[in-house]
């Protein structure tokens, strides 16, 4: 799982309503994946979709104690260069998760370290999901690339939350906030 990172959504706060949306929307997928069989989920530890989508699945870990969830850093000392806020969250989230590792023991050094962790999570992974809009570009659009050049040689889905999934999970998730403001008034 992956998707935009927060600045590109403007997202600077762990409180903007945005990431309350995105979370749903990414609960949803999962719990649909859960139903479907599935017990790990792998991502990455960049800020935004990927580390919402560990909160995410560590708060499902209470109802579905069998889901797993990996992270997975893409060389070593990744985050050194965040603020301190960023890198106690991303130690956090690392402690917190049933597995963690970095693909490259390097630190970074070379954009072929990250075409090689993009192989590895397409090699590693059965399915994949991104919170991304084709028509809003970003830097999920070569995980896009990349997920799309794999599945022509491999079985490999691909599934997108795009904005307009996004506003109709917005849409339900107030409709059910004022019915149960509705029911307790």
């Amino acid at each position: 799982m992956s998707g935009y990172r927060s600045y590109e959504l403007g997202i600077f706060q762990s409180k903007d309503p945005k990431v309350t949306i995105i979370k749903e929307a990414i609960k949803q997928f999962i719990c649909q994946r859960i139903d479907d069989g599935v017990d790990w989920i792998i991502t990455g530890p960049q800020l935004g979709v990927e580390q919402w989508t560990i909160e995410v699945t560590l708060e499902l870990k209470k109802d579905f104690p069998e889901l797993k969830v990996a992270l997975m850093l893409p060389f070593a000392q990744f985050g050194s260069q965040w603020n301190e806020d960023n890198q106690s969250t991303l130690a956090q989230l690392t402690s917190a998760v049933d597995f963690s590792d970095q693909v490259s023991d390097a630190e970074y050094h070379s954009p072929q370290q990250l075409k090689n962790y993009q192989q590895f999570m397409l090699a590693h992974t059965d399915e994949a999901l991104l919170v991304y809009d084709p028509e809003n570009e970003g830097k999920p659009g070569y995980d896009l690339t990349a997920a799309n050049t794999y599945a022509e040689q491999h079985p490999y889905p691909i599934s997108l939350i795009d904005f307009d999934q996004l506003q109709e999970t917005a849409d339900e998730y107030f409709e059910r906030q004022n019915q149960r403001k509705y029911e307790d008034s």
